[in-house]
């Protein structure tokens, strides 16, 4: 069907005879402004409510002392997804975000200092996992074609279809029989793998999106395949500035972002959503609700509990959330031409510190951590001759009981004392900016349960039938987006949950 919408100077002369049905969306991460482009082309005047002052949630920007720090994704994989957002507007991407491809698209380097430089070229590929265990090679190959098997199934044949029925789950169970999704990654990867140092290069991707390598399906080592598959790039300018183009798509399908906007409640009226009543009272009607906040905060917060049969307050408190992060970003008034642009620096342990953060919930003294140097890639992001970077560490989400204002400064040098032995020469005399980001901000300014980083846990009984529906279970008019929801987290998963919306979303009608 098309609709017909006023143009914006009809609107500013008030001839326009044509209203187009309004849609609320509540969060301005990259899934909230993916689902706002989708509706906004599907003939919906669309409303963006951030609660922060400047929209990206989780991939918001820091910018302080000169320096340019991306406050969360930093990995691109499957640009089309990006792209398609830029087509639905009849503009082109390259216009406005460049995105480098990067090689290596990692450096993982171990406890005793061996560095694999994991890389999109399948012969360089080859010749790393050969160097470190030649009688590993045919295993590499065999696991590769394991994680396409994987890819086909995971990604492109479910990755943007929505479970809103149990006999959806049904059809795709011969498929995981076949591909015994019930084992973990890191069971999967030991099939293949008897090196345990290539175990681990193979099997921390689940990581990325908030899982557990020993205990998520090994669906997800789709990863593996869907970085060989794109390739792993960068956005000039900053994550961010893929924030700044979406936001700029928005505006020129004539909609808005209101920034410092926090909701307080989904409306329902005869047990449907209906709009939303802001933190200041105020009301807004929408004939489509959309949430990009976290999803058990959304239900737990802003959907009465009179409305909830599914996700009740006790199933929230049931749910495994994914872990948390500490986050310390930091610019140095020199530079490491050494450091590549991204470096996963492991600690003496693998299994037995996922074991603490993710079952017993408790800090560690040891820790893993992923190091970004943009500055690798572009100059740009820090003063001359200076370096930024952000350094991430895997923790337990707030059930630890850790009291982060009190600790947060004891681990921050304890992981500058790490990257200075061992990465980082002279780090502690070179820092000249410096912010940090714990559990509890995820609690605060994104309002995440728990203060998880990735919402709930990506193990098979969360994940899709048994993830929230794109299509809320509890009322007609409201979808989530977002991490919260299938496919799942990481930039793939989440652009993936908006475009589930054109399925289950109807076109806007046109009102005299």
């Amino acid at each position: 069907m098309n609709v017909v919408t006023p143009t914006l100077a009809g609107a500013r002369r008030g001839v326009s005879t044509v209203r187009r049905p309004h849609a609320i969306v509540i969060g301005s991460g990259f899934g909230g402004l993916a689902a706002a482009i989708r509706l906004g082309a599907r003939g919906y005047r669309v409303t963006v409510l951030e609660k922060l002052d400047q929209p990206g949630g989780r991939a918001r920007v820091h910018r302080q002392d000169g320096f340019v720090f991306d406050a969360g994704p930093t990995i691109v994989t499957a640009p089309y997804l990006f792209e398609e957002l830029w087509e639905l507007c009849g503009k082109h991407m390259t216009d406005d975000v460049e995105l480098r491809p990067m090689d290596p698209f990692y450096e993982i380097r171990f406890d005793d200092g061996e560095t694999f430089h994991y890389t999109g070229d399948a012969q360089a590929m080859r010749a790393e996992v050969a160097r470190f265990s030649p009688g590993d090679l045919a295993g590499y190959e065999r696991f590769m074609a394991a994680a396409k098997e994987n890819f086909d199934v995971g990604f492109v044949k479910l990755g943007d279809v929505p479970f809103q029925r149990f006999t959806d789950m049904l059809k795709v169970v011969p498929d995981m029989m076949r591909l015994a999704s019930h084992r973990s990654v890191y069971g999967l990867v030991s099939k293949y793998f008897k090196d345990p140092r290539l175990r681990v290069v193979f099997s921390f991707h689940p990581l990325l999106i908030g899982g557990n390598p020993f205990s998520v399906t090994s669906i997800y080592s789709l990863i593996s395949y869907l970085e060989k598959h794109w390739g792993v790039h960068f956005a000039m300018g900053g994550t961010n500035s893929l924030v700044t183009g979406l936001a700029g798509l928005i505006e020129s399908q004539g909609n808005e972002i209101r920034l410092n906007t926090e909701v307080a409640e989904i409306t329902v009226d005869q047990g449907r959503a209906t709009g939303v009543r802001l933190a200041d009272g105020t009301h807004l009607p929408a004939d489509v609700v959309v949430s990009n906040g976290d999803t058990l905060w959304t239900y737990r917060n802003l959907v009465p509990a009179s409305a909830r049969k599914r996700w009740t307050d006790r199933r929230i408190d049931l749910a495994s959330s994914s872990n948390s992060l500490f986050v310390w970003y930091f610019g140095t008034d020199r530079r490491y031409e050494d450091v590549a642009h991204h470096t996963i620096f492991l600690g003496p342990r693998y299994k037995g510190l996922l074991r603490d953060i993710f079952r017993h919930k408790r800090v560690a003294d040891d820790f893993s951590l992923y190091l970004h140097r943009p500055t690798k890639t572009d100059p740009s992001l820090a003063p001359d001759g200076c370096d930024s970077f952000y350094v991430l560490s895997p923790v337990p989400h707030l059930e630890s009981g850790t009291d982060w204002a009190a600790f947060a400064e004891t681990y921050r040098r304890k992981i500058e004392a790490r990257l200075e032995a061992h990465l980082l020469p002279g780090l502690s005399k070179s820092v000249v900016s410096s912010r940090i980001l714990t559990p509890k901000g995820f609690e605060t300014d994104f309002l995440s349960l728990r203060g998880a980083a990735f919402g709930m846990q990506p193990v098979l009984w969360q994940s899709a039938w048994f993830r929230p529906h794109n299509r809320s279970e509890e009322l007609p008019n409201l979808y989530i987006v977002g991490a919260g929801t299938h496919p799942g987290a990481g930039l793939p998963g989440v652009l993936s949950t908006a475009k589930i919306l054109d399925r289950m979303v109807p076109h806007g009608q046109t009102v005299a």
